[in-house]
């Protein structure tokens, strides 16, 4: 054991090689031992497109912090690791680096086009593990998983052709939300809505037999050109003699009739609407009902095609403009009003979203989300924590539509069917047909969510269900993650998890919220706010990056990032580091096996056990509630105001007296107490406990598996907390009156103590030590027959009255004035605590503690009150 630290806390030297040192100990690997309880998390899988975020940071700090824990408490931890491939955005990512080289992924082919994206995927997920690394984090890398990897590829293709050999999963043309950009269709949760400024068109559709014209309306007059029909309410009788008769479609001059359906509201606009089976769902479902043409008229690229007529070739805006000036023209386009409306965007390019006809696999989700609302109604059902999450969860669940799970790109899991050349035939299997050359495979792959929805179970080895990992470490015990993939995740987690394992694929969900910056503002790159986790650690290090993030906030919470919160943990850090310093400097050599708290102690040592024993019920209590920013105050103050401030202090008085068996006591509680403190805050600070544990008198190789902190009963005395609260007080009142007066603290004072009780002057004097050293007396007079002289300041405490003969300082109006203030602020104190009394329905409801405690509060303000009431009165003699 090294007992010497360097003397300036330098996180980047304490953080280096610390993590090395732990892979290699293999501290973070599950051990499958029998005896050991297991816990399992599984990572959220980052996606491998770039850099971690500050949520990222945020996330799994909070889980390293549970996985660290339970360690410690001797379960058998299993934290895997593994990254999502992100079909849509690293396939972008790739196709941008080709676009600058000039290429196209149809210049390489399906085949080079994935060897440059695996290149890719090895290429970032060098760098998460560096990231990971940086912040700390316990993984088990043992166990790393990729979505792409092939076990987990097995699990995604058996719960395929499960769900189509069940009926629900199935293959048809629909309106589907695309994404032109990328060329591919996406999930209704991957489609963002943002009010935009935009315009009805209202427009004159002439009736076939010259009798006059219809009026309708749109916000996209360029999908008018696929419009196979006008609809009317049946019972509105403006229409009534016009159901069945047709119209003349403008610009493309093509008949479509006019058609009586339910959906249409009969006080919206002119009340017909214009149906275009192709383009808009709800417009899909009535051309479904009067069994209607579906027109497109639109490429996958969002340019018009053929059936545009003479706007083929345009981009979808430009045709707009000039349709819109065309149909003015005509004298078809009468109004354009002024709309804001609500437009979709795709989540991962931005692009505006197109409802678009096309054939795609869904999954058939009533069923599937009957069993996750069931399994909400039973002992075994996820907890959501905080709880609101759960009716997030619910309400959308409840209302769910059909997945559509097929992308239109090459980076992804292959669809599992085939389609005969000749017949259409569709076959879905792990391989091929025994006849493969006359069936094609689907060139389409799987929507990411798919497989990331399988991730608690296909990383343990299912759909082997003998796997010892499946069997062992599933189900898991916790997910965290952020309150916006409720929808996209962690539904899709439950209900898939239930469909194929029978069970909840996690016991809790621990919901967070996002790092918005200083302002309140979501980070972003267009507002140029967005804070990199790892520029933090290099100035400030990870432990203090993690403090600020774990306690900013409570559960469920948006955190603000400060720079000046994270300095102020880095200067947490720094304290704890000076402390242990100075601790370790006055050790004396001793060892772990030399500890003993068998010895005499002082006040000061029965108190600081005390309160470690009431920190450790706390920190273990409020942890297993999730309540981490809690856990992070009642340490902060734990650690700076009671060991630093208060004990470390106070036991320089043993530590630099001359008897010797009241140092090694000293020693002792010092020792026991700075190492117990650096278990708890371990999860927190990863890297600067480990350093400071490796200094102490400590057993074991690495706090990492040291044993967490439990009460012991034998040191904990509730009378000592009463009794350091007592010279608390004598000593903050000296000090409060010093700095009033402006008496510097070297400045050797009298003082005179005036105890209301026997118990009071007996803790006094056992423990005037403490206050001749803190208070700075050069007489100390502790007695009931105390009284003030004619020129001294007077200060009421809890049990005593002080005196200070301060003479040649004393100003007896400021005195006066300072009295008449104290006088006042007890006076609104006991109103308070009056009112509160008289209130029937207080007294009544509330515990009998709580109204104990304010009848103890009164009792007190009023007998302070009376004190300083009678001091005034003598100095005005």
């Amino acid at each position: 054991m090294n007992t010497e630290m360097p003397k300036k806390y330098d996180p980047k030297k304490t953080e280096e090689n610390r993590y090395a040192y732990w892979l290699d100990g293999r501290y973070f690997e599950a051990t499958a031992d029998p005896k050991k309880k297991p816990y399992t998390i599984v990572i959220p899988p980052p996606n491998v497109t770039g850099k971690l975020h500050l949520g990222h940071a945020w996330d799994t700090t909070l889980q390293d912090m549970l996985t660290r824990m339970k360690r410690m408490q001797g379960y058998d931890v299993l934290w895997l690791p593994g990254m999502d491939h992100a079909g849509i955005a690293t396939q972008a990512r790739v196709e941008a680096q080709l676009r600058e080289e000039g290429m196209s992924r149809y210049d390489l082919g399906r085949e080079k086009f994935l060897e440059k994206s695996w290149e890719w995927k090895e290429e970032y997920a060098d760098h998460i593990r560096k990231q990971w690394a940086k912040l700390g984090l316990g993984l088990d890398y043992s166990r790393e998983r990729f979505t792409l990897d092939e076990r987990l590829s097995k699990a995604v293709q058996e719960v395929f052709i499960n769900l189509y050999e069940k009926g629900l999963i199935y293959r048809g043309e629909y309106i589907i939300n695309w994404d032109p950009e990328t060329k591919t269709a996406l999930s209704d949760i991957e489609v963002i809505y943002k009010d935009i400024q935009g315009a009805f068109y209202h427009m004159k559709y002439p009736l076939k037999d010259g009798s006059g014209h219809i009026e309708v309306a749109t916000t996209r007059p360029e999908t008018m050109l696929g419009d196979t029909a006008v609809a009317v309410h049946p019972n509105d009788e403006r229409y009534k003699h016009l159901i069945g008769k047709k119209v003349m479609l403008p610009i493309v001059n093509r008949e479509i009739e006019i058609v009586a359906d339910d959906y249409v509201d009969m006080d919206f606009g002119s009340g017909a609407v214009k149906i275009t089976p192709a383009h808009d769902p709800n417009d899909f479902e009535i051309g479904n009902r009067h069994h209607l043409e579906r027109i497109l008229v639109m490429n996958e690229d969002g340019t018009m095609n053929e059936n545009a007529g003479p706007y083929e070739g345009l981009d979808r805006f430009d045709c707009r403009k000039q349709i819109v000036k065309d149909l003015q023209e005509q004298g078809v386009l009468f109004k354009i009003e002024d709309h804001v409306h609500s437009v979709g965007h795709s989540e991962r390019s931005g692009a505006v979203v197109e409802p678009y006809l096309s054939t795609q696999w869904f999954v058939k989700m009533q069923p599937l989300a009957e069993q996750a609302i069931e399994l909400q109604k039973s002992d075994k059902k996820v907890n959501f924590v905080p709880d609101r999450f759960e009716k997030t969860y619910l309400r959308w669940i409840e209302n769910i539509r059909d997945w559509c799970i097929s992308r239109q790109l090459w980076w992804g899991h292959r669809i599992p069917a085939w389609y005969h050349k000749e017949s259409g035939e569709i076959y879905v299997g792990h391989e091929a047909p025994a006849d493969s050359e006359n069936w094609e495979q689907d060139e389409d792959v799987l929507d990411t969510w798919f497989s990331s929805a399988l991730w608690p179970f296909s990383t343990m080895g299912w759909p082997d269900e003998e796997a010892e990992d499946f069997k062992r470490y599933y189900p898991t015990d916790v997910l965290v993650t952020g309150y916006d993939i409720i929808y996209f995740w962690v539904a899709r987690m439950i209900f898939q998890g239930i469909e194929f394992t029978g069970e909840r694929p996690f016991k809790d969900v621990l919901i967070h919220g996002l790092v918005r910056d200083s302002e309140g503002r979501k980070m972003s790159k267009s507002l140029g706010n967005g804070v990199d986790p790892m520029e933090v650690i290099d100035k400030y290090g990870a432990d203090a990056l993690r403090y600020f993030l774990v306690t900013g906030s409570a559960p469920g919470h948006d955190l603000r990032f400060y720079w000046e919160k994270v300095e102020a943990a880095w200067n947490f850090a720094n304290k704890i580091w000076n402390a242990s310093r100075f601790a370790l400097m006055n050790m004396d050599g001793l060892t772990y096996d030399e500890i003993s708290l068998d010895g005499e102690m002082q006040l000061a040592d029965k108190w600081i056990l005390t309160r470690l024993n009431e920190t450790i019920e706390a920190v273990t209590t409020l942890s297993e509630k999730y309540e981490f920013g809690e856990v992070g105050s009642k340490l902060y103050h734990f650690i700076w105001d009671d060991l630093c401030d208060w004990y470390i202090e106070m036991a320089k008085l043993t530590l630099y007296g001359e008897d010797e068996e009241a140092k090694q006591t000293t020693r002792s509680v010092l020792a026991y107490v700075l190492e117990q403190t650096m278990c708890l805050l371990h999860p927190f600070m990863p890297f600067i406990t480990e350093e400071i544990w490796q200094h102490l008198p400590h057993k074991g190789d690495s706090i990492t598996v040291a044993t967490w902190p439990e009460k012991q009963e034998k040191w904990h005395a509730p009378k000592s907390l009463e009794e350091m609260q007592l010279i608390q007080e004598v000593i903050r009142t000296i000090r409060n009156i010093r700095a009033e007066m402006n008496v510097v603290p070297s400045k050797p004072i009298a003082m005179d103590v005036k105890p209301m009780s026997d118990g009071i002057e007996q803790i006094l004097k056992k423990n005037e030590a403490y206050i001749e050293r803190f208070c700075n007396t050069n007489a100390l007079t502790i007695s009931s027959d105390a009284k003030p002289q004619e020129k001294s300041v007077t200060q009421v405490i809890t049990g005593a009255e002080i005196y200070l003969p301060l003479e040649e300082l004393i100003n007896i109006e400021e005195e006066l004035e300072r009295l008449k203030k104290e006088y006042d602020r007890l006076t609104i104190e006991v109103e308070r605590v009056q009112k509160k009394l008289s209130n029937e329905g207080f007294v009544s409801k509330a515990p009998e503690k709580i109204v104990e405690e304010e009848r103890a509060k009164e009792k007190d303000y009023l007998e302070k009150r009376q004190l300083v009431k009678q001091r005034m009165a003598e100095l005005k003699l």
